[in-house]
């Protein structure tokens, strides 16, 4: 799928922020070592900001921001024909139209390389949009390494409101037939318990992965987790 493709499926904001924190609990439960995980998601990434991520440690990644002006997407194909590396900038139309609001994470040094938006694909929504927004492009023709030339089904995971594209992907990567219950427990952000987390990872308990719970905001059913708010629930 091309950015125009995702845009078209990605669900809206609200449910695409549970998504990244269901991605993130599922990796930090199937992978405890941080550094070897696809997914993650900071919860306090900046004041009145969260950050969902992905990387993959061969140099394709995306960055989501989650604020009180809506999500901004910045996604990365280092083999794409799209890439500044290739094209010497950014491809034209690229950001041309991200909103003012935006602007600061076009910016972003840590979204940049060399002083620029590293980005094959960009999109946003504000919370008053009834849809996801991209620039206005031609697409080339050759698509690299990928379906897609820009490399943007990297979020094909996110526009699937079930579990299935994880299984198979932990499957692939991890080696491993993971519980279907206890992922599409986490899936749903059903809160997390012991038995979900055992059955995911039998080395681990509920108190080896608080810490990351917390960093992603993810509900645990113990009695500090009764009444924390959620400054960005219900924000659509």
């Amino acid at each position: 799928m091309n950015v125009y493709e995702v845009a078209a499926r990605l669900p809206d904001i609200s449910v695409l922020r549970d998504r990244c924190r269901a991605l993130a609990m599922l990796e930090a439960i199937v992978c405890p070592e941080w550094e070897f995980r696809y997914y993650s998601f900071d919860a306090s990434w900046a004041p009145a900001k969260e950050m969902a991520s992905m990387r993959d440690g061969s140099g394709d990644a995306y960055s989501i921001v989650f604020g009180p002006a809506g999500a901004f997407i910045r996604g990365f194909d280092h083999e794409s024909p799209m890439s500044p590396v290739v094209v010497g900038g950014l491809w034209p139309g690229l950001v041309d139209t991200v909103p003012e609001v935006f602007q600061a994470h076009v910016d972003e040094p840590a979204f940049s390389f060399d002083g620029r938006l590293e980005a094959t694909f960009v999109l946003w929504r504000q919370h008053h949009d009834d849809h996801w927004r991209t620039g206005t492009m031609e697409l080339p023709p050759h698509a690299g390494h990928r379906e897609s030339p820009d490399g943007a089904e990297l979020l094909t995971i996110l526009c699937d409101p079930g579990p299935n594209i994880y299984l198979a992907f932990a499957a692939d990567y991890y080696e491993v037939a993971l519980d279907t219950v206890a992922v599409s427990r986490l899936w749903t952000l059903h809160p997390l318990d012991g038995t979900t987390v055992t059955a995911l990872n039998p080395d681990l308990t509920l108190a080896d992965v608080r810490q990351d719970a917390e960093q992603t905001g993810y509900p645990v059913t113990h009695p500090r987790t009764i009444g924390q708010s959620d400054p960005l629930a219900g924000a659509t």
